[in-house]
C-alpha cells in the first residue's frame, strides 16, 4: 500500500449492551446517540443479537460500528478457543480467571460460564486503540465488561438502571463497584443503594437519562375535553408484559369502573405474558374495550400518545425483586402534555409529584387505581392541569443534555490517557483515592 493510510482510527471507546437494538431501552440508544453529538466516538458490542423485528428512528441516526459477541459459546466455539488460546500466557487471563471462578463458585450457573467466554472475545477483539470499557446494567454486561477489562488491562464504567440493580448479588454489585472507575445511576434511590456498597459514596453518580425533547414532537395544542359520559375516554399505556409493569391490577381496576364511565385501553408493548393477560381480560368481561398492539416503532408510540386522554402505569415490585426505576414511558407522555398515573415504586415519585403533576397510588392497589382513574377520566380541566405542570417540569429538570454533559466529563479523561498513572499498578488508586485493581495498560502483547 502506498501513501498514507485513511482508514479512520478505531475509537478508544468501547460500549458494551445486553443487546442492541432494542425497542425496550430508547433510554439507551438516546445516550448513544448524544454521546455521537458530543463528539466521542464508540463502538458498541452486544452480548445478544437483535430480537426485535422493528427499530426506532434513533436507532438509523447512530453510525457507531456494532458488533456481536457470541450469544452462546457453543454457536461459535472456534472463536472463543481462538479468544482463550491467544490469551493463556498472558498473567492478566489467569487473574481474571481467578476473578471469574471466585464468582462461579457464589453462582454455579451456565449465564455466568458464558460471560467469561464472551469477556474472552471481547479481549482478543477490542482494537488495540480501546482505553474503556463502558457497560450498560450492572448484571450480565458489567460481568463481561469487567472480565474483558481485566485481561486488556484497561479500566470500566457502568450505567446501572433498575432489574440490574434490584436482582443481583450484594457481593457482586460490591467487588464491581470496587473494581470500576466509576458508576451512573439514573435514580434517586439507586444511587443511594449502590452507594451503600461503593468503597467511596463517589465512586457512584446519579445521572437522570432525561428525554431529548428535540426527538418529539411538541405536544397537542389542546385535547379533547372526554370525561366518559358521551365519548369513551382513552387511557393508554406502554410497557413490556411482565410482572413490574403491574397489568394485572390494571385489569383488576378497569373491571371495577362504574358501569356509566365510557372508555377503552390500549397497551402498546411486548412481552411473556401477552396471552395470560388477554385471557384474564376476557374472563373479566372487560375485551371489548382493549386493545392490545403489541411492540411498536416510536412513532406510533408517539401517535398513541398524543391521542389518548389519560397514560397509566401500574409498576409494583416482583417476585424477584426486579422493578422499573424511573420509566422513559412517563416522561414521553409528558412530553405529549398527556397525564399520568402511576405509582409510588422507585424512581417515579423523582419525577410526577403526587396531586401535582399527576396521581401517585401505592403498588398493587387496584381499587385505589380504580378510583383514581375514575376521578381523572371525569375531570379534563383537572387532568389538563397536572399535564401541564409535569411537562414544564420536564423541560426544567429532566432534559437530556445535562446528563450527557456529566457523562461525557466522567468518560472523557479515561479516553484521552491522563489517568492512566491513577490506574497503574505502581499507584494503584482510584481517583477518589480509594484502591484500585492492579491491571495495568495494555500492550501490543496482550492484543496479539
Amino acid at each position: 500500500m502506498t501513501g498514507s493510510d485513511t482508514r479512520p482510527k478505531p475509537p478508544a471507546l468501547a460500549v458494551v449492551v445486553k443487546g442492541y437494538p432494542r425497542l425496550s431501552e430508547t433510554f439507551v440508544a438516546q445516550e448513544l446517540a448524544g454521546l455521537e453529538r458530543a463528539g466521542v466516538p464508540f463502538d458498541i458490542w452486544s452480548l445478544r443479537h437483535p430480537t426485535d423485528a422493528k427499530t426506532h428512528p434513533i436507532h438509523d441516526e447512530i453510525t457507531a460500528g456494532r458488533r456481536y459477541l457470541p450469544e452462546y459459546l457453543r454457536n461459535e466455539p472456534w472463536r472463543v478457543l481462538r479468544a482463550v488460546a491467544s490469551q493463556l500466557g498472558k498473567a492478566r487471563f489467569w487473574r481474571a480467571a481467578g476473578v471469574w471462578l471466585w464468582d462461579l463458585a457464589r453462582d454455579r450457573t451456565v449465564n455466568r460460564a458464558r460471560r467469561f467466554g464472551q469477556a474472552a472475545v471481547l479481549a482478543r477483539e477490542l482494537p488495540m486503540e480501546t482505553r474503556f470499557l463502558y457497560a450498560h446494567f450492572l448484571h450480565t454486561p458489567a460481568s463481561a465488561t469487567r472480565y474483558a477489562a481485566i485481561m486488556r488491562g484497561i479500566p470500566w464504567g457502568f450505567s446501572a438502571h433498575a432489574k440490574d440493580i434490584w436482582t443481583t448479588s450484594d457481593w457482586e454489585k460490591r467487588e464491581k463497584i470496587a473494581d470500576c472507575a466509576f458508576g451512573v445511576t439514573c435514580t434517586a434511590s439507586g444511587a443511594s443503594h449502590l452507594q451503600g456498597l461503593a468503597p467511596t459514596p463517589q465512586r457512584v453518580s446519579l445521572l437522570y437519562h432525561g428525554l431529548d425533547l428535540s426527538r418529539f414532537p411538541s405536544p397537542p395544542d389542546s385535547r379533547q375535553a372526554r370525561d366518559g359520559s358521551g365519548e369513551a375516554v382513552t387511557l393508554v399505556s406502554v410497557g413490556r408484559l411482565v410482572a413490574k409493569k403491574g397489568y394485572p391490577d390494571l385489569l383488576a381496576a378497569l373491571a371495577m369502573l362504574p358501569p356509566d364511565l365510557k372508555w377503552r385501553f390500549i397497551h402498546i408493548g411486548g412481552g411473556p405474558l401477552g396471552a395470560e393477560l388477554a385471557a384474564e381480560a376476557a374472563r373479566m368481561g372487560i375485551s371489548s374495550h382493549i386493545e392490545w398492539r403489541g411492540a411498536q416503532a416510536q412513532t406510533a408510540v408517539i401517535a398513541a400518545l398524543r391521542e389518548a386522554d389519560l397514560f397509566v402505569l401500574p409498576s409494583r415490585i416482583a417476585a424477584d425483586g426486579d422493578r422499573d426505576g424511573l420509566p422513559n414511558v412517563l416522561m414521553e407522555a409528558a412530553s405529549q402534555k398527556l397525564p399520568v398515573i402511576s405509582t409510588t415504586i422507585s424512581a417515579i415519585p423523582e419525577f410526577v409529584i403526587d396531586e401535582g403533576h399527576g396521581v401517585l397510588i401505592a403498588p398493587e392497589s387496584p381499587a385505589d387505581l380504580a378510583q383514581a382513574i375514575e376521578m381523572m377520566a371525569r375531570n379534563p380541566t383537572r387532568r389538563a392541569a397536572m399535564a401541564e405542570r409535569l411537562y414544564a417540569r420536564l423541560k426544567a429538570e429532566f432534559g437530556a443534555s445535562a446528563g450527557i454533559v456529566r457523562l461525557t466529563r466522567l468518560i472523557a479523561p479515561f479516553l484521552s490517557g491522563e489517568t492512566h498513572e491513577k490506574w497503574s499498578p505502581e499507584t494503584r488508586k482510584h481517583r477518589d483515592g480509594s484502591p484500585a485493581v492492579p491491571i495495568g495498560a495494555p500492550s501490543e502483547r496482550d492484543h496479539a
